[in-house]
């Protein structure tokens, strides 16, 4: 009997156009490329890539959208890792966080780079990231609410500005360091939180 093998799914164009896009935007940036260098390397024409998408604001927006996807790919694997343990979810989402900020050391981050070089507010792409970070937020805030934290919007709201000035500090202090001050303030918060439940039950 002849064993199985596993077939790798084909590319689509869509999806060549897409690769292609994401290896020249990360190189050379998204000002720096044109739809022909992108329908070149994905081995079409542009006006096939046309077909695909409308204009090159909306390939850079898909391009995003693949690359938040992914992000809540994450995000949705370690919801399942720590189901109903929103402290445990919390702390494996700043040490994951803290790793990718380690990582993009000296490089910075691709989203944040992206809306450098889209400075239209109504930019397809820049609503997109605008969401995703909208949609984060707001799981972050419901995760030090489960965890009891005393002030959640607040907690919430200090982890987010430090991710934020994370890309405005990679001279100063750097993105792995504020990735591991990311680390310690959510378990110190954590341990607070634990510290006032048990206060609570011994009254």
């Amino acid at each position: 009997m002849t064993p199985k093998t596993e077939t790798q799914p084909v590319a689509t164009l869509r999806d060549r156009i897409l690769a292609a896009a994401d290896d020249l935007f990360r190189k050379q940036g998204i000002r720096g490329v044109g739809v022909e260098a992108i329908a070149e390397a994905a081995g079409t024409n542009k006006m096939t890539l046309y077909r695909y998408f409308d204009s090159k604001d909306e390939l850079i927006a898909a391009w995003v959208g693949g690359i938040i996807a992914q992000k809540d790919a994450e995000w949705d694997e370690l919801c399942m890792a720590h189901k109903d343990d929103p402290t445990g979810l919390l702390q494996a989402w700043s040490r994951r966080v803290a790793g990718k900020l380690a990582a993009m050391e000296g490089r910075g981050s691709v989203l944040h780079a992206s809306i450098a070089e889209l400075p239209e507010r109504d930019h397809p792409a820049r609503r997109v990231i605008q969401a995703f970070k909208q949609r984060e937020h707001r799981r972050v805030r419901r995760l030090c609410d489960d965890a009891g934290f005393q002030n959640p919007e607040l907690a919430a709201n200090l982890f987010y500005m430090m991710l934020e000035g994370a890309t405005n500090c990679v001279s100063c202090v750097g993105t792995k360091q504020i990735g591991e001050h990311l680390v310690q303030l959510v378990d110190l918060m954590v341990e607070n939180s634990r510290s006032q439940g048990r206060r609570r039950q011994r009254l």
